[in-house]
């Protein structure tokens, strides 16, 4: 079962000046990214892609200020002018070779009174559509809505997977996501999609005061008690066929080089 050890454009927010450290790290052979500011920081990346032989996949939306939660409700933009971005997207990608796009989906701000079943699986025909039409896989991320609302994310748990099978999409888990939703449940949560998992973006939550930021998955807090365990969480979800594990922490606790690497050596050393 092939195994890829990627990192996100997040941890250093997709900054130009600071893209070719994504291509310094040792083991890691594909990036995520998104949010570029401009068109020409794109071109860079590619560039310094193809000089660096590692595989991409995009984390939509591909420029800053656009589309990133609208495809069920409008949250910045109104959902017909989302589907219109994420199709560029998606053709764009797939011309530029892509190993995936993936989107936020399901998310929602807040609870719904829409039959929610019938509302992800409308999406689900437009992505299939998608998938099938550029020649290029789909990955929807489930995400916390407003004020950590868990809505979407317990919506994808109680969607009836033989429903989710007719359309052939992937799924990304955002481990910090779901611990911060579900806590202890997590690892049920993930078992009903484990034929479906393709992308699993890994950080810890650091709390710090009422916020949380994304940090370094490291096995250091395995014991310590103010961090999650994750360990085995990334044994079970190693579990899955050809996955792409994404180190997804931002830059905000500082973390040296030295502790992201070992992070991604235990990560390995897990997989």
């Amino acid at each position: 079962m092939p195994r890829s050890i990627g990192l996100s454009g997040s941890i250093i927010m997709s900054e130009p000046a600071k893209l070719s450290q994504l291509f310094t790290y040792d083991h890691i052979n594909h990036i995520e990214i998104g949010e570029f500011p401009d068109e020409a920081a794109f071109h860079q990346f590619l560039k310094l892609l193809k000089e660096e032989n590692k595989t991409f996949g995009l984390h939509s939306p591909l420029y800053r200020n656009q589309s990133k939660y609208d495809l069920l409700e409008k949250v910045q933009f109104h959902s017909e002018e989302a589907w219109i971005q994420f199709e560029s997207e998606v053709e764009l990608m797939s011309k530029f070779g892509a190993e995936y796009i993936l989107v936020h989906f399901p998310y929602f701000k807040d609870k719904i009174t829409d039959d929610v079943n019938l509302v992800i699986e409308d999406a689900l025909k437009k992505l299939s559509i998608l998938q099938e039409k550029f020649s290029i896989p789909i990955v929807c991320e489930p995400k916390l809505g407003h004020n950590r609302s868990t809505f979407g994310i317990e919506a994808l748990h109680s969607f009836p997977i033989e429903i989710w099978d007719k359309y052939g999409i992937n799924i990304c888990i955002d481990i910090g996501d779901y611990l911060l939703a579900v806590e202890d449940e997590t690892s049920s949560y993930i078992e009903k999609w484990k034929d479906h998992i393709k992308v699993v973006h890994l950080h810890n939550v650091e709390f710090q005061q009422n916020k949380y930021i994304w940090v370094p998955v490291h096995p250091s807090h395995e014991t310590a008690p103010s961090y999650y365990n994750v360990g085995y969480l990334i044994k079970l979800l190693a579990k899955s066929s050809d996955v792409f594990f994404i180190f997804e922490h931002t830059p905000h606790s500082n973390p040296t080089r030295k502790f992201v690497e070992e992070g991604i050596r235990w990560v390995k050393s897990l997989i």
